[in-house]
């Protein structure tokens, strides 16, 4: 019996040999409208939270909001004296709120259209802005190495978080430790304790600039991108998990819907959609550039998805607003999976 029970457990041992995840299968993303209006180039976007419009932030200081149904303009904000970097809206108030290159974060209320509140602080230009999703806090960080912390009612600055060494240039929140997360040129990726005031953990991984974040809407995850390669963690301690690299250009930004399909787009106009589990890059994209703009004028600053995940926004430099949505009419037989998996990735950095 002795043998037996050892060919059993062989068998088992046999059985358990490593698998290499397949990809999930994801349609492949095409250009849907693209929306012009803007007189220079689009820094930022923010869709509203009842996915009825969306507003951008670009060059020509004015913030426009659009009909994400229809693409048609609905209002344009003025007020900002310089390129207007950063939007957010607050899902529990009828607010705005917007950050630039002019020092300025401005609270617009838009039952009147109008700004009733700035947010004084930055001692340079103001990049990038998030709204912690349940209390009325309010992050902004920029240039001068600083995330500052705000209460959106007092207008009082209630932490800098100090630590970066150059330009903070994106900044996340969310309702669980690690509340702050913020992106740096100094390479570095910072994660800080919200009641304290001060960081917790510093991810080094990076070589170059950090310059674009994004949450996973759904795992406890959260993706940053810099030129040399884009890079998974896992909250709340900011454990390395994959590197997804390939996309040899300078990653502006990141965006993730809940079918686990990440989004980088780039300075030279080019898009690459991933598997976020795998890391499989399932399709490339650049756009076309709007006709009389120069194909040097391909560049992408921010994209979002709308709440429903199913349209891709986003904020060109060639002054256009582009839209994506999933292609309807491919399948897996018209789109296979050509997954070639190397282990090499398991590499560390």
């Amino acid at each position: 019996t002795g043998g037996k029970i050892g060919d059993s457990l062989n068998q088992l041992a046999v059985r358990k040999a490593p698998s290499m995840p397949k990809p999930q299968w994801h349609a492949p993303w095409k250009l849907f409208r693209v929306i012009s209006g803007h007189m220079g180039w689009v820094r930022c976007c923010a869709v509203e939270p009842g996915n009825e419009w969306f507003a951008t932030g670009a060059a020509d200081r004015v913030i426009k909001i659009w009909d994400l149904a229809s693409g048609k303009l609905k209002l344009s904000l003025t007020g900002h004296v310089s390129v207007v970097r950063g939007l957010a809206v607050s899902p529990r108030q009828p607010y705005l709120f917007s950050c630039g290159e002019d020092r300025q974060v401005k609270c617009w209320d838009l039952e009147y259209n109008k700004v009733i509140r700035h947010y004084h602080g930055h001692l340079s230009a103001v990049y990038d802005l998030s709204i912690r999703p349940t209390l009325d806090i309010l992050f902004s960080c920029g240039r001068d190495s600083t995330t500052r912390v705000w209460d959106m009612r007092t207008k009082t600055n209630i932490h800098t978080l100090t630590g970066h060494t150059n330009t903070v240039t994106s900044v996340l929140s969310q309702a669980t430790d690690p509340q702050v997360i913020t992106g740096s040129n100094d390479t570095t990726v910072k994660l800080w304790d919200l009641a304290a005031g001060r960081c917790m953990a510093t991810l080094t991984n990076h070589k170059k600039s950090v310059r674009g974040l994004c949450l996973h809407p759904k795992l406890y995850m959260f993706a940053s991108a810099g030129p040399d390669n884009i890079k998974q963690w896992k909250c709340p301690e900011g454990k390395f998990i994959q590197n997804l690299s390939g996309h040899n250009a300078i990653v502006n930004c990141l965006a993730m819907n809940a079918d686990n399909v990440l989004v980088s787009g780039a300075d030279n106009g080019t898009m690459y959609f991933w598997d976020w589990k795998t890391g499989y890059n399932f399709q490339k994209f650049q756009a076309p550039v709007q006709p009389g703009s120069l194909d040097s004028e391909a560049g992408i600053f921010q994209m979002r998805f709308d709440l429903s995940g199913s349209r891709l926004i986003t904020c060109e430099a060639d002054k256009t607003i582009k839209i994506y949505k999933e292609d309807d009419s491919a399948t897996e037989e018209t789109n296979p999976i050509n997954w070639r998996p190397e282990i090499l990735k398991r590499r560390r950095y």
